[in-house]
């Protein structure tokens, strides 16, 4: 694993990315942040690499990308007890990636439960909380790839900023206002400001008011969703029975469809 950064940026922020290693090439971004949890120190330390030989994804997938086509990130975090919540953390991440979309593209993506983000119902970007002597939180964000080279990895519901404008987009430039915002919005919560990004979260999600089934530990509920929150979900059921779930359970969550096959 390198040990140094092909450079350093040094950004006027409060805590997160105010120190980034940028690398070329490292085999896990959320590796590296790992192997520097061990001082307190370094709360706040962002790790972005051009390329990544073996990114982790959700339950253990592997996740790779091609050079300078992604933004792939991990930040180092020691937080408080109050948000080192995963539901809250990777709200946070998903509500930040949002925010830098619409900067970039005039345009709002979609938050898919747990941890991906959409664009015209494919996924733009994915986000992984890893939590051990700090919490790692890792994002990795399609901006440069073309339709073909999404099909050539046999990923056709994957897609990137690039495919939404005809302007030429720069990674460096998306996760320096990327990590803009994350700090922005944690600074927040820091603040005793959750509600504010609950809210977005919610919006996000555009579930709430909705038919939906939800998954937890192999057991599916369908029901209108009436509540949504980082304390609990609340589903009705058809028969009028009311039941609350906490977000940590929840394995899966979307908008039911009574002519689909299966729902995922």
């Amino acid at each position: 694993m390198p040990t140094n950064p092909t450079s350093i940026w040094e950004l006027d922020h409060k805590l997160i990315g105010k120190l980034t290693w940028h690398f070329n090439e490292l085999d896990s971004t959320s590796n590296h942040a790992a192997a520097h949890s061990a001082e307190v120190a370094n709360n706040g330390l962002a790790i972005i690499a051009d390329s990544q030989t073996y990114g982790r994804g959700q339950h253990g997938r592997v996740w790779n990308a091609n050079k300078g086509q992604s933004v792939l990130l991990s930040i180092l975090l020691f937080p408080p007890d109050g948000l080192r919540r995963p539901a809250i953390l990777t709200a946070w991440a998903a509500v930040a990636v949002c925010n830098t979309i619409q900067d970039f593209l005039g345009l709002r993506a979609s938050i898919k439960w747990p941890n991906d983000i959409l664009m015209d119902g494919r996924k733009i970007c994915g986000i992984l909380i890893e939590q051990s002597a700090g919490t790692i939180v890792g994002i990795g964000l399609n901006v440069l790839q073309t339709p073909s080279e999404f099909a050539g990895l046999g990923l056709p519901f994957a897609t990137s900023m690039q495919q939404f404008t005809p302007h030429p987009l720069n990674t460096h430039e998306i996760a320096k206002r990327l990590l803009s915002n994350l700090d922005e919005i944690y600074h927040q919560l820091l603040d005793g400001n959750v509600q504010t990004l609950e809210k977005e979260w919610v919006l996000g999600m555009g579930l709430l008011g909705r038919e939906v089934i939800l998954e937890e530990h192999g057991k599916k509920h369908e029901g209108k969703l009436l509540q949504q929150s980082f304390a609990n979900l609340e589903l009705e059921s058809s028969l009028g029975i009311r039941k609350q779930f906490v977000p940590e359970n929840i394995l899966h969550l979307s908008e039911f469809n009574p002519y689909a096959e299966s729902q995922p």
